[in-house]
């Protein structure tokens, strides 16, 4: 049977899912909401949009973050800003045909199996009209940073409340105002430290205490850094190292800046990356706070005693994995602790249905999202075979993290950028396409996966 892909999302991880197929010589469509390619890093202003505030940049290097068939240009910094990667996935789209595959502003309605195996997916247009076709392959790459998480306040702010997903960032109606910001996550940081730019007091309330890590270590983006450490290296004494640099830069977080002082080492949660919080605390701008425990209207009381008046409350408390195209009864994980896929993309039950970019990195998604979709593509056309016990094996990877994460949801899908890589590259050899090392020689150790590739189709 003529195989037949449909793309769910025109974001990082969809686009390279789609280029992939072309590459392979799959017929391919994805269905986009939106007008433009780059899903969240297309900036809109307009609230329940999700997207990047005005002034984002990226928190993973340039180098780490690039596809490695794709190099960004030279002239871009170590850490773009949202501009420049909406502008690199649009140039990435058009360069490998891509951009002619998209049906932008689509919403895909619903996803169903049919009985003979293939799914019926029906979308609508910006118009409102409705189609519906079959595909005998989904790839769902819709993101997992879109559907927020709000938090269970006790009690009720009468101030003006937001959601981090609502954020676009400060304007006038943000100046003079008493500002308070749930969360020590990468969102969190970055709305306390735009807000603290303009308004009269920022305090930011955290439930447990966070590693926050600087975008430079010695003059380097500190994922190249870290990168430099052999994977042969034992999880517990590269957790110790790391935190030992940590804090020989930072000092004491409590006596220093006020901040609770992390119990596990480094890397047994997501760090936040910023390098700006510390200081902004340091110079009196941002003030941390213990955990909320009541809200009455504009006033709020914290575990440590502590008390405050605010006028404005942004909740940067994470976001659901959803999937609104699919029933509950067939697929459902925003309350799973681990989220059951085989390489976090492959379903036990499903060998057609993919989940792309669905995992989250200490690093960038989109360089790993690549080699999810190379995986699929070399499953679709016959050349990878999964394993026969796919429950065993995705029970063995949730027994067998690659680091001693936390548990809880915020890591339901967590993994080590270096040997998640390492694990993909793995499934793509039994494939017969050996990537090759990085960093440096990515882009032509890429050149070799293209030439057997190309052999394959060609033979």
């Amino acid at each position: 049977m003529h195989a037949t892909v449909a793309v769910i999302g025109a974001g990082p991880s969809g686009l390279t899912a789609a280029k992939n197929c072309l590459e392979a010589g799959l017929a391919v469509e994805v269905f986009e909401k939106n007008n433009q390619v780059g899903g969240n890093w297309v900036f809109n202003s307009r609230t329940g949009h999700s997207s990047v505030y005005e002034n984002t940049h990226i928190i993973s290097s340039k180098a780490w973050s690039e596809y490695e068939d794709f190099p960004m240009p030279a002239e871009y910094p170590d850490y773009p800003n949202h501009r420049q990667l909406q502008a690199y996935f649009e140039n990435y789209a058009k360069h490998f045909g891509v951009y002619e595959t998209i049906r932008f502003q689509t919403t895909v309605e619903q996803v169903e199996r049919q009985q003979d195996g293939q799914f019926l997916i029906t979308w609508s247009d910006n118009q409102g009209t409705q189609r519906s076709k079959r595909f005998t392959h989904v790839m769902v790459a819709n993101g997992h940073h879109w559907n927020p998480k709000h938090p269970e306040l006790p009690g009720e702010f009468t101030g003006r409340y937001l959601h981090s997903h609502d954020f676009k960032g400060v304007d006038d109606s943000w100046r003079g105002q008493r500002v308070l910001v749930i969360g020590a996550g990468n969102s969190a940081c970055d709305v306390a430290v735009e807000s603290a730019r303009i308004s009269e007091t920022v305090h930011l309330s955290m439930r447990s205490p966070q590693w926050f890590l600087p975008k430079f270590i010695f003059g380097k983006p500190s994922d190249v850094l870290g990168s430099r450490m052999p994977l042969w290296v034992p999880n517990r004494i590269r957790q110790w190292l790391l935190t030992k640099l940590v804090k020989l830069m930072q000092g004491n977080y409590k006596t220093a800046y006020n901040l609770p002082e992390p119990k596990t080492l480094l890397l047994s949660h997501h760090p936040t990356v910023n390098s700006d919080l510390l200081d902004f605390i340091r110079h009196g701008r941002i003030h941390p706070r213990a955990d909320i425990t009541s809200v009455n209207e504009k006033m709020v009381e914290f575990s440590d005693g502590k008390s405050g008046i605010y006028d404005i409350l942004v909740a940067c408390t994470g976001f659901r994995i959803s999937f609104p195209f699919f029933a509950k009864s067939f697929i459902d994980f925003e309350d799973s602790e681990k989220v059951p896929l085989y390489l976090k993309m492959m379903h036990e039950k499903y060998d057609n249905l993919y989940f792309i970019g669905l995992f989250q990195p200490l690093g960038c998604i989109w360089p790993l999202a690549d080699y999810q979709a190379k995986i699929a593509v070399q499953e679709i056309i016959g050349r990878y075979q999964r394993p026969k016990d796919m429950q065993a094996a995705i029970q063995y990877e949730i027994e067998h993290p690659h680091l001693p994460f936390e548990s809880g949801s915020r890591h339901s899908t967590q993994v080590d950028y270096h040997k998640f890589r390492r694990d993909l590259k793995a499934a793509l050899k039994q494939a017969g396409i050996d990537i090759g090392n990085a960093p440096g020689g990515k882009v032509g150790a890429y050149k070799t996966f293209t030439r057997v590739q190309n052999t394959q189709k060609t033979g």
